[in-house]
């Protein structure tokens, strides 16, 4: 024999509202904290002025047409007891020797001031950074210099 309880409740308007309004809470609270992350970690600019950015994109891309004239290729920016080390070819595979490399690490989030990096070659092709960078996440903007020609380049390093 099925007997009711009578000391079970109902369901009411009032529940239903309270968990709307819970759940609604939940999320607004939600948006408001990751919305701070995001404002504090990242200050939301590629370029101060697009416009003044904007006048300078033909030279940009007759720059880049020069550097892939050169045909070099630099490897993966690689991590060495705390140094920075990369190797630079040549159009024909050799390595390109006694270049001018610097590079401007800059941390992704802009946490830390820009550390300039100068490279000093390590053995054919290779050169590795005179100066360590802290551990962490950065973004390397090297430059490559070898008989007045000109090779720019953008890393991460992790």
């Amino acid at each position: 024999m099925i007997t009711e309880s009578t000391n079970s409740k109902k369901f009411t308007g009032y529940h239903a509202t309270a968990m709307i309004v819970a759940f609604f809470l939940v999320v607004v609270a939600v948006n408001m904290i990751m919305a701070r992350f995001a404002v504090s970690t990242f200050s939301g600019t590629l370029v101060d002025n697009t416009y003044v950015a904007s006048q300078s994109y033909n030279s940009w891309l007759e720059e880049a047409r020069k550097q892939q004239a050169h045909g070099w290729t630099a490897s993966r920016v690689t991590r060495l007891k705390g140094k920075v080390m990369l190797t630079v070819l040549q159009a024909d595979d050799s390595t390109l020797q006694d270049a001018q490399i610097t590079a401007i690490a800059e941390h992704p989030v802009g946490r830390t001031e820009p550390i300039t990096l100068h490279f000093t070659q390590d053995r054919a092709g290779a050169y590795i950074s005179r100066d360590v960078l802290p551990e962490g996440r950065w973004k390397l903007r090297i430059t490559i210099m070898h008989r007045g020609n000109r090779m720019a380049l953008a890393q991460e390093v992790l």
